[in-house]
């Protein structure tokens, strides 16, 4: 059996998938439901390397490994099951013929090729468990009346109420002793009724629940319990032991391989809303409501497999899904069925996990995998899926909608595979394909362009039609989008002092304590909106306001890339400047594809030299005297004894800082001793530059 590799289909989820771009620079591109993020330059690749990047299209009779090799897997037909919403169980009968048990309206249906038909209905909520017993009558479990009935020779009969039982979770028949064994709920018992429908407990565990019981040939019980997901080895009445503790909340399913061994399968679910919290819960309670095979809610599965001596070993964790179903194959392998994107896995000896199956329903509720026939039972809606071939000649393999984020133009598609293949592309403009996308084109057996039209999304199919033995393990298709511009949308220049003047509405304080040191660096950023993602460079210019002349920033053989820079402005002239900033995508293009955008900034402040104070006198103990600023406005005048650095603020005449001159007349009694004293004065512009000035009062 060919496997199929253990990733998600972005049917249901997003995957990743990898690029590559040419000259060695990496590409990070969301694809499937994605756009492209990350950098481009020129030629980039869609490679198809790993399990993730070949599924989430469409498997049909093909199976993807974790390794990434794409390979024959099963083929499977469909019969809807239309007298049923659910499906909870599932027999195969030794005429070939198949039962089905239903949740829901607790309806029995025999299956014959694709004819399906209503053989019995119990009037109990599910049928949770089908047995089939030595004599060829089929054992029911059911809920929520904590009945076992017998349908045989066409009719259905109760065969015995289990005292205390709501839930009789599943049902296994003993061909050594002729007994049935019925795991139950809500006490956690495991009954044993003889060939006579006498009925005695046969196991008390500790948890409300026993989901699931197995019987070995050599007359091993195997039992799983919920909510403490323990799975229990019973070798006679009261004589049990507890083989594995999952940690989780249940274990769903038990199964004996070929050789004694033995699965498990348990899940972490933690509002679980099949199984009943407490032994209280009414009968009404229990049948309130719809009711499906297990919980929709999403909850994380492993499987496990113990050795005749009990030793366990973890074959699969499922952190996206819980397991619903457990089987083991006619070739040995376990096969389990999930309960949200309804996939069936299993796993090689090497522990390389298969995602051998993925239906268009919710749950694989039911699997039976021995024998000739063999099929799958999956609700939400209720269809059963026979299994018809490992791959075949129609064997398609479909990639999932691959996304350049932009329109492209597509190359040369390439690929590995051992065997002949047939490969087709098809393009179009939306996510899901419709009508409008291009038809498929010719089949190629070898390298060749790609002659579907350009477009942003891309879809690729392989078929097993040449060899169906034939494995594809790496696809590659370069492709080239449409340049866009860069557009810079804003730019910010912050110095140390201050933040300049722009065109937003911003609150500065003025007169207030300076607590920053003059620096002539001014902080320049810009945002730009990059549609291509192409790599930028940029190129800065300065002007004094006024002036037309553009000056070089950046030194001749600088390139810069980041979206930031900065500005020393140390040696220019104090005024108001403008910056410019130029965006090219030239990096990522040659000269005749190149595109660029450029925008100016707001009026920044330059001003590296302090203001003057001119006419400083005295009054008795009044101060007057003037501030003058080459570019302004005045921030700051303050006054202090000098040497006692305690210097308090004065207003300007007018009582406010806005102009480059400024006119003070300070009443200072207040601050200084009497007698004489050397008083200092000392005003700030607005870029913190100060001056000191000191006289005798």
């Amino acid at each position: 059996m060919n496997p199929v590799a253990t990733v998600l289909s972005t049917r249901k989820r997003k995957s990743r998938l990898r690029f590559r771009v040419a000259p060695a620079v990496w590409l990070a591109i969301a694809t499937g439901l994605g756009t492209a993020t990350g950098s481009a330059v020129g030629t980039r690749r869609f490679i198809l390397q790993n399990g993730e990047d070949f599924t989430g299209g469409d498997l049909k009779g093909v199976g993807v490994d974790s390794i990434g090799r794409v390979q024959s897997g099963f083929n499977l037909g469909s019969v809807p099951i239309t007298d049923a919403s659910s499906i909870w169980s599932a027999l195969l009968l030794k005429d070939g013929s198949l039962l089905l048990g239903t949740g829901n309206e607790g309806k029995l249906i025999q299956v014959h090729g694709a004819q399906a038909k209503v053989v019995a209905e119990t009037k109990a909520l599910v049928i949770t468990s089908l047995a089939e017993a030595s004599d060829g009558s089929v054992v029911l479990g059911t809920l929520p009346e904590g009945k076992v009935l017998k349908w045989a020779s066409g009719k259905l009969t109760e065969w015995v109420k289990l005292k205390g039982v709501e839930h009789v979770w599943q049902v296994a028949f003993d061909p050594k002793t002729k007994a049935v064994f019925a795991a139950t709920g809500p006490e956690g018992k495991l009954f044993r009724i003889d060939a006579n429908g006498n009925a005695q407990v046969f196991f008390d565990a500790e948890e409300q629940h026993l989901m699931c019981v197995a019987v070995a040939p050599d007359g091993t019980i195997y039992a799983g319990a919920s909510d403490k997901a323990k799975l229990y080895r019973i070798t006679g009445p009261g004589r049990a032991s507890v083989m594995h503790d999952f940690g989780l909340t249940e274990v769903r399913a038990v199964a004996v391989g070929p050789r004694g061994e033995v699965y498990a399968i348990a899940n972490d679910i933690k509002a679980s809303s099949d199984v009943p919290k407490h032994s209280s819960r009414s009968r009404a309670q229990a049948s309130a409501g719809p009711v499906s095979p297990p919980s929709k809610t999403k909850g994380k599965g492993k499987l496990y497999r113990f050795d005749k001596d009990g030793s366990p070993e973890e074959l699969l964790d499922n952190k996206e899904e819980h397991f619903v179903s457990l089987a083991v194959g006619s070739d040995g392998k376990p096969y389990v069925g999930t309960g949200v994107e309804g996939r069936v896995y299993t796993v090689q000896p090497n522990h390389n996990s298969v995602l051998i199956a993925d239906t268009e329903e919710r749950q694989v509720s039911a699997l039976l995998l021995t024998g000739n026939n063999r099929f799958l039972a999956s609700t939400d809606p209720a269809v059963l899926h026979p299994i018809r071939s490992i791959g075949g000649a129609d064997a398609v393999w479909t990639s999932k909608v691959l996304d350049a984020g932009l329109r492209a133009r597509f190359g040369r598609i390439s690929w590995e595979a051992s065997g002949s293949l047939e490969l087709s592309t098809r393009t179009g403009g939306t996510l899901v394909p419709d009508e409008t996308w291009s038809d498929w084109s010719r089949p190629i057996t070898a390298p060749d362009l790609v002659e579907s039209p350009p477009a942003r999304y891309l879809q690729i199919r392989a078929r097993w039609t040449r060899d169906p033995n034939a494995t594809l393990n790496e696809l590659e298709v370069p492709f080239v989008t449409d340049n866009l511009r860069a557009v810079i949308k804003e730019i910010d220049a912050t110095s140390s002092a201050r933040k300049a003047e722009s065109s937003k509405d911003v609150m500065e304080a003025s007169g207030g304590p300076i607590v920053e040191k003059p620096n002539a660096d001014v902080k320049l950023k810009w945002k730009v909106d990059n549609p291509d993602k192409d790599e930028l460079r940029f190129r800065l210019q300065y002007r004094m306001v006024g002036a037309d002349t553009w000056f070089d920033m950046l030194k001749p053989q600088e390139t810069l890339t980041k979206e930031e820079y900065t500005w020393d402005t140390g040696d220019l002239p104090e005024g108001r400047y403008r910056v410019r900033v130029v965006a090219t995508d030239e990096r990522a293009n040659p000269p005749d594809r190149v595109k660029r955008h450029e925008l100016e900034s707001g009026i920044i402040l330059v001003d590296n030299t302090p203001p003057t104070i001119e006419g400083l006198r005295a009054t008795g103990r009044r101060v007057q005297g003037t501030v003058i600023d080459g570019v302004g406005p005045i921030a700051r005048i303050e006054m202090s004894v000098a040497g006692s650095d305690q210097w308090r603020p004065y207003y300007p005449k007018d009582g406010i800082f806005d102009e480059q001159r400024e006119e003070f007349d300070a009443d200072v009694s207040s601050q200084v001793p009497a007698g004489p004293v050397m008083l200092s004065v000392r005003a700030y512009d607005q870029a913190n530059n100060a001056v000191v000035r000191n006289l005798i009062l």
